[in-house]
Order: C-alpha cells, then sequence, then structure tokens
C-alpha cells in the first residue's frame, strides 16, 4: 500500500475488471521472500499476473490495461495521443521517481519541470493513465514533503481532481485499512 501499486490499484478499479490483491509487507521484506521471489525474481512491486503470465513496472502494467479495457477510456485513440502518454509515462519513471532520492531541492526543481509541463487540466487534456501515474507519485511527494498550498498548483489541483474519482477513493480506503509501509 502507497507504493508504485497504488498507480495500478487505482486503474484495476478505474476499468472496473476483477482482480485478486496481494498485500505486501516492506517492513517485513515480503517482496524478498521465496513465495513473491517465484512470482517475481525482481522482488519489486507492482507486479501483475495475466493468465499466469508476469507483467512488471507502472508504465508498462498501466498500458496493458487501457488497452485490454478500452472501454475505460484510459489512454487516447489516436498515435499521437499514445505518444505523449508513452512519452509522460518516460518522464515519470525516469525524471520523477527517482528526484527525490538526490534531495529535497532537487525534487523541487524536478516538481517544477512537471508543474509546467501539466498545466490546468489532466495531462493529455482527458482522464488517462498518465493522470494515474502522476498522481500517485505526486501525493507521496507531497505527503512526504509537506509541499505548501499554493507551491504547485496545477499539481494540486490535479490532485484535488484526482481525489474526488470514485477509483482513487476506494483505493485509498482499501490501502488505508491495511496501512502504508512505505520503503524509504
Amino acid at each position: 500500500p502507497g507504493s508504485s501499486s497504488m498507480a495500478v490499484h487505482i486503474a484495476l478499479h478505474e476499468v472496473a475488471t476483477s482482480f485478486v490483491p496481494q498485500p505486501l509487507s516492506f517492513v517485513r521484506n515480503e517482496t524478498r521472500s521465496p513465495a513473491f521471489l517465484a512470482i517475481n525474481p525482481e522482488g519489486k512491486v507492482p507486479a501483475l499476473l495475466i493468465d499466469g503470465r508476469l507483467l512488471t513496472e507502472v508504465a508498462g502494467i498501466l498500458f496493458y490495461l487501457a488497452r485490454r479495457f478500452p472501454e475505460a477510456a484510459l489512454l487516447p485513440d489516436d498515435y499521437l495521443g499514445q505518444a505523449r502518454a508513452v512519452s509522460w509515462m518516460s518522464f515519470i519513471a525516469s525524471t520523477l521517481h527517482p528526484a527525490r532520492r538526490q534531495g529535497a531541492d532537487h525534487a523541487v526543481a524536478v516538481y517544477d519541470l512537471a508543474e509546467r509541463r501539466l498545466g490546468p487540466g489532466w495531462a493529455l487534456g482527458a482522464f488517462s493513465i498518465v493522470d494515474i501515474h502522476l498522481f500517485r507519485l505526486f501525493w507521496r511527494f507531497a505527503g512526504s514533503l509537506g509541499v505548501p498550498p499554493g507551491r504547485f498548483p496545477n499539481l494540486q489541483a490535479h490532485q484535488a481532481a484526482m481525489l474526488a474519482r470514485p477509483a482513487v477513493q476506494r483505493t485509498l480506503r482499501i490501502e488505508r485499512a491495511i496501512g502504508y509501509e512505505l520503503p524509504a
């Protein structure tokens, strides 16, 4: 709960498919257990088993869910829109996600880039997998660094819009009930 798997959890609720969640504890080192390593030798989350086949990495899983469930409209129909989604997902994974490890000042500078890139509204103009991925990282970043109100108006408005979504509310309820044990 609260890890990168949160984005996948939200997307699974958005597409309204049935799934069997398997909460893991970082504190109890369950991602390194023999049972989990037998499923995902990398020992990382998220990990999604689809008919016995493993799919990992947030961007890959979100892309799969968007394509597998087109009725959820989580990905644009056109090639340029899909390329923009991949561009955003790459930026999120390679720039936003590791930013905190390089210190608070660096993280704030990187989120300044995200703030300008996002602008007002949804990342691609309409709600998409990009918004889910971006939300999860900003939610954790803002919570861990105590971002002051008004510091990132576009990202904070985006977060508020995401928090209003039923899939996000449901995911947060479930994950709070389990308890957050976020890795450092």
